[in-house]
């Protein structure tokens, strides 16, 4: 695959805009990737580590000449990056993002950039955060969603798929709302619900934590600047999610308490088989 881009700006260097730019760097797709930041500590590491060919403070200045703009820093400061961006950046320079929530943050970035931005969300990641966690084979074999609306520019579009497409991902396309629908459900209420456990897990048991615990608040190691916007930006459907997973939680445990063993276990055994379907263990 060819170049995607001549200048690529990645606002936000950290795992994902950090693995998008290793990636993008070593497959050939970029001419130059110019990384910005809010800690010179992370651009320079960022720089150290080959992640980026140059970095910059000013934002206004990091965005001149970019034809590919990425916004991988937080949902809440999206809107105000993309004003800076969509200012000093060219007219054709096309904006796409990484965050984990598209509906109203989509809509947000549209008035802000017109036709030329395309929502995406690479569903790829560990609970590790920084440059220092960078890795150009985050991406390989995942699902990338993009989020096109009516007022996406078809070119605009093509180029950001290349993008993925040349970095190992497989991209997929959704409505913004179906796309945070969905999100609640897969990402967000497993961090949500790990974030709780952790929280409210009495301190003097947390020595006889097995791999069980382990598992199931991983992901509460995420940094959790990014997951206060997160589930603030999609509170509705996390919620309605969440919801239903505690009325079939209640489920079980009132067949528990009323000794239905046979009917619990025959519902676990359904709850087990949907498991192995999903993800083939």
């Amino acid at each position: 695959m060819g170049a995607v881009a001549e200048r690529m700006l990645v606002a936000g260097v950290g795992l994902v805009g950090g693995s998008l730019a290793l990636a993008a760097r070593r497959g050939g797709l970029v001419g130059e990737v110019v990384g910005w930041g809010r800690t010179a500590e992370n651009l320079e590491k960022a720089r150290a580590l080959g992640i980026v060919d140059r970095v910059e403070r000013d934002l206004a200045r990091a965005a001149r000449g970019a034809d590919l703009v990425v916004l991988a820093v937080p949902v809440r400061a999206m809107p105000e990056v993309a004003n800076c961006v969509g200012a000093a950046a060219g007219s054709g320079a096309v904006v796409t993002d990484v965050g984990s929530v598209k509906g109203s943050l989509v809509s947000q970035l549209e008035e802000r950039l017109g036709s030329r931005f395309v929502g995406g969300h690479p569903i790829a990641g560990t609970e590790k955060s920084g440059p220092g966690a960078a890795r150009a084979d985050l991406f390989e074999g995942k699902i990338c969603v993009l989020t096109p609306t009516r007022r996406t520019s078809s070119e605009a579009l093509e180029k950001v798929r290349a993008l993925w497409e040349g970095v190992g991902a497989r991209v997929r396309l959704l409505d913004p709302e179906e796309h945070d629908r969905a999100l609640a459900w897969t990402s967000h209420l497993p961090h949500l619900f790990a974030y709780a456990l952790v929280s409210r897990c009495p301190a003097a048991y947390r020595e006889f934590a097995g791999p069980s615990f382990g598992d199931a608040t991983r992901v509460a190691s995420s940094a959790a600047e990014i997951w206060r916007d997160i589930f603030a930006a999609n509170a509705r459907f996390l919620a309605e999610a969440w919801e239903s997973v505690v009325a079939e939680a209640e489920k079980f445990l009132g067949l528990a308490d009323r000794g239905a063993v046979e009917e619990l276990g025959a519902e676990l055994e359904r709850a087990r088989r949907k498991k192995s379907d999903a993800t083939g263990t």
